[in-house]
């Protein structure tokens, strides 16, 4: 695959500026010596980062060559060949560890975890230069072995610590130190550092540039205390290759001509662990102190935005530190009055048996939510829900208290008439239940009561017209026929009432008993159709082929057929058609009576179920009826489990459909799904 311009251009470059430095490294270093000083290991890891072409492997190998070439200038083949894969290894294992293996990604360097991810980078890429140049040492006996690890792996680790820093994303805190304070910085660096290094002193004075060094990180931008570390690094290099400094005494010769490159290597990283570690913890608590700012200020707009909730802090002697606009609403303080101030100026509250006694108890206080009564500066009473809890710091010490109020007067005022008229209409309830309970039984005592004289009149009327008391004429005749038909009008609506009053009773007038649904519509079909057939009415019937076993009252049930049935043959006028379906759907047993008759008004389909209830069609066409049968038939399909649901329009006709359970093995109970009632 072809490598985009703009990575070969940033991979020859790097590569470049490893050779380059590379060859400077061997060159300079002394004669006597096996180790090559602060070895560019930078520049090989920064072509692990910042290029995606080739792929790792490949430059790795391609790191390890030109490794192998520069060194090659001034060490033995086999040498340079050992240290040359020492370096590759190095920079690859310090790229995957730090950038967790992904390429074209700059690294973070803003937490203690960043920090640690980048230590722990290093270390393990100095760790294999260390055995690399260990066994390169052995193999060909180039130097002694644990002295070049050494020399090999304090260079690398050094070199790394001091470069890497400048490649990741540090923070942007701004600086503390102004423009006077960063001059004097920097020439502090550019004048200790020569100084501590041209004096021949001891090697301990070395020490004095890590105050500067310091304060450098501490105070101004993280970029700027690196780039003060890059020159003191620099600095140092520089004069101690050169032969200038403590570093080059003779008190160090007795270790061997490593021992320069070594010490050098200690003294940089030194300084780069100070730097690095006072950058990201400065730089940390910058983040954490502008976060809590925010969160600071966040919180501040929130409370004295809040107008409808009083919120009031104290510190732990209870006087006053927080009043906010809720409060100045709530309690009728402002806040300049009560600010530092004991909060018992607040405290004039009403008691109660379950106020606590003492306000300025810290343990009552905090107890949990309750509902005071308190007395405003205006002398208004009102009902505050108070909530209370301790403010602690970040060590867990309690520093001091904040109270929330909210006025829940209208709130309570509102629940004790909402109380009130749900009592009222429960009491309502009851009277309008007992005076319907005391409605049906005087209808029900009243039906039997009419039931025998009414009985006793069909008598005396049939007597009449067999002639048992003399002959009658064609006019009483006539009557006679009459008051018999209006009596057996009224025989008809006090069974209705009797049955319906026997039905609704509460496991009262239901039987339980296997029976066959195919049946039950076959007998009622059957009794309806003197009436159907004196008609011309197209009548049909569709049922399953075999029984359909249910578990209910076989009278009950065909009596709701009859009542349907009866139904769609009366309101339906003649040359209509009237179809009687029953089917199982697998829950339930349904059967469907659809006509073609006069219909429903749409508005008065919700009163279709009440009793003696006749739609304004059938008053109007002069169809006689009770209003009962529906009623009737709804109080029978509920106490069977099922429900009845009716779909009408207004001469187009009526479908009424009745839905069982499949299988009704419990016995009737009663149902209080509503009836659907469909236009």
């Amino acid at each position: 695959m072809r490598m985009p311009e703009s990575d070969a251009a940033r991979l020859f470059g790097l590569l470049g500026l490893t050779s380059v430095f590379g060859v400077v490294a061997v060159v300079s270093t002394p004669s006597a010596g096996t180790a090559i000083g602060i070895w560019p290991i930078v520049g090989a890891t920064a072509a692990f980062i910042f290029t995606g072409r080739p792929a790792w492997p490949l430059l790795t190998v391609l790191v390890g060559l030109i490794g192998f070439a520069t060194l090659w200038v001034d060490r033995p083949a086999g040498a340079a060949a050992g240290l040359g894969v020492g370096l590759a290894l190095q920079a690859a294992v310090t790229w995957r560890v730090w950038c967790r293996g992904e390429r074209r990604v700059i690294p973070s360097l803003l937490t203690n975890g960043d920090l640690s991810r980048l230590l722990t980078a290093v270390v393990a890429g100095a760790a294999v230069m260390a055995i690399c140049a260990a066994l390169t040492s052995a193999v060909t006996g180039w130097g002694e072995p644990r002295r070049l690890a050494l020399a090999a792996a304090t260079a690398g680790l050094a070199s790394q610590l001091v470069l890497l820093p400048l490649l990741a994303r540090l923070g942007t805190r701004t600086p503390a130190a102004g423009r006077g304070e960063l001059a004097a910085q920097w020439v502090n660096i550019v004048v200790l550092a020569p100084f501590l290094f041209f004096n021949h002193a001891a090697s301990v004075t070395l020490i004095l540039i890590l105050p500067t060094l310091m304060w450098g990180a501490l105070r101004s931008h993280a970029y700027q205390a690196f780039a003060q570390l890059v020159v003191v690094a620099g600095v140092a290099v520089t004069l101690t290759t050169a032969g200038i400094g403590p570093l080059t005494g003779p008190g160090f010769g007795r270790f061997g001509p490593d021992s320069r490159g070594i010490l050098l290597a200690v003294f940089v990283g030194t300084c780069a662990l100070v730097v690095l570690t006072l950058v990201v913890s400065v730089g940390e608590q910058a983040e954490q102190q502008r976060q809590l700012a925010a969160e600071r200020d966040r919180v501040e707009r929130i409370v004295h935005g809040t107008s409808g909730v009083a919120i009031i802090g104290t510190d732990l002697d209870l006087n006053i530190t927080l009043f906010n606009p809720g409060a100045e609403r709530l309690y009728g303080y402002r806040a300049a009055e009560v600010l530092g101030g004991p909060v018992s100026v607040l405290s004039s509250h009403l008691r109660s048996d379950r106020e606590v006694e003492r306000e300025d108890d810290p343990a009552a206080l905090t107890a949990g939510p309750r509902v005071l009564r308190i007395r405003r500066r205006d002398g208004a009473i009102r009902q505050h829900l108070l909530v209370v809890s301790p403010v602690r710091d970040d060590r867990g010490v309690e520093i001091g208290y904040v109270t929330t109020a909210e006025d829940i007067t209208e709130r309570i005022e509102t629940e004790e008439r909402l109380r009130e008229a749900l009592e009222a209409e429960r009491a309502a309830s009851e009277r309008l239940r007992e005076v319907d309970q005391a409605k049906d039984t005087f209808v029900s005592n009243v039906s039997h009561e009419l039931r025998t004289p009414i009985t006793s009149i069909l008598g005396y009327t049939e007597l009449l017209a067999e002639g048992a008391y003399g002959d009658l004429t064609k006019d009483q005749t006539d009557a006679v026929r009459r008051i018999a038909r209006n009596s057996n009008r009224l025989l008809s609506l006090i069974a209705d009432l009797l049955t319906l009053s026997r039905i609704q009773e509460s496991g009262v007038g239901l039987a339980d008993r296997e029976l066959d649904l195919v049946e039950v519509v076959s007998a009622a079909m059957a009794l309806v159709g003197v009436a159907y057939e004196r008609r011309d009415l197209d009548v049909s019937v569709d049922l399953p082929p075999t029984p359909m076993p249910y578990r209910g009252d076989r009278e009950q049930l065909e009596r709701v057929v009859l009542n349907l049935l009866s139904n769609a043959v009366k309101f339906t006028p003649d040359g209509g058609r009237v179809t009687v379906r029953l089917a199982d759907d697998g829950a339930h047993a349904v059967l469907e009576v659809t006509d073609t008759g006069i219909g429903i008004p749409a508005d008065e389909l919700e009163q279709l179920f009440e009793r003696f209830f006749r739609s304004t069609l059938s008053q109007h066409n002069e169809i006689p009826g009770t209003g009962l049968g529906l009623p009737i038939t709804r109080t029978i399909v509920e106490r069977h489990g099922g429900r009845i649901e009716v779909d009408s329009e207004v001469g187009r006709g009526t479908t009424v459909r009745v839905r069982l359970p499949a299988r009704h093995s419990d016995g009737p109970t009663p149902r209080t799904d509503p009836v659907r009632i469909a236009p």
